[in-house]
C-alpha cells in the first residue's frame, strides 16, 4: 500500500511539471482547459474525482516522505476542497473557472509555468 501511493505521489509530481510544460509551450490550449473547468457535470466531477486519487496518495505516504506535515495537510486540503465542490452548485464552480480564466490570460499562463515546475519538483523530492 505505501509503494503504492508513493507511486500516486510521484506520478502527480510528474503530472504538475508536464502541466508546466503544457503551460510554457502550449498556453493558448491551458487557457481553453482551465475555462471549460467544471463546464458540464461529466468534467466537473470528473476533475474533482480525479483529484481525490493523489490526494489519497499524499496522505497515506505523508509519514514516509521528508515533509511529512506538509504533504498530510496538502492531501486533506486537496480532499477537503473537492468535496466542498462536490456538495455546492456546478455553476458556482464553473464561474469561478471563467473568473480564473478572464484573470489568466495565455501570456500569464506561461508566466506562472515554473511555479508548476517547482512544485512538481518538491513533490518528487519530498519521496525520494
Amino acid at each position: 500500500m505505501i509503494l503504492f501511493a508513493q507511486i500516486l505521489v510521484a506520478l502527480f509530481g510528474l503530472f504538475l511539471i508536464f502541466v508546466g510544460f503544457l503551460m510554457l509551450l502550449a498556453p493558448n490550449r491551458m487557457w481553453k482547459t482551465l475555462n471549460k473547468a467544471a463546464s458540464t457535470p461529466q468534467i466537473h466531477f470528473g476533475e474533482l474525482t480525479l483529484r481525490m486519487i493523489p490526494a489519497a496518495g499524499l496522505i497515506i505516504y505523508a509519514s514516509h516522505s521528508k515533509f511529512p506535515e506538509f504533504l498530510q495537510i496538502l492531501g486533506w486540503f486537496m480532499i477537503g476542497t473537492s468535496i466542498l465542490l462536490m456538495l455546492l452548485p456546478r455553476a458556482w464552480h464553473y464561474a469561478y473557472a471563467q473568473k480564473c480564466a478572464t484573470m489568466l490570460p495565455p501570456y500569464l499562463i506561461r508566466l506562472l509555468a515554473p511555479f508548476s515546475f517547482a512544485f512538481g519538483g518538491f513533490i518528487l523530492y519530498s519521496i525520494i
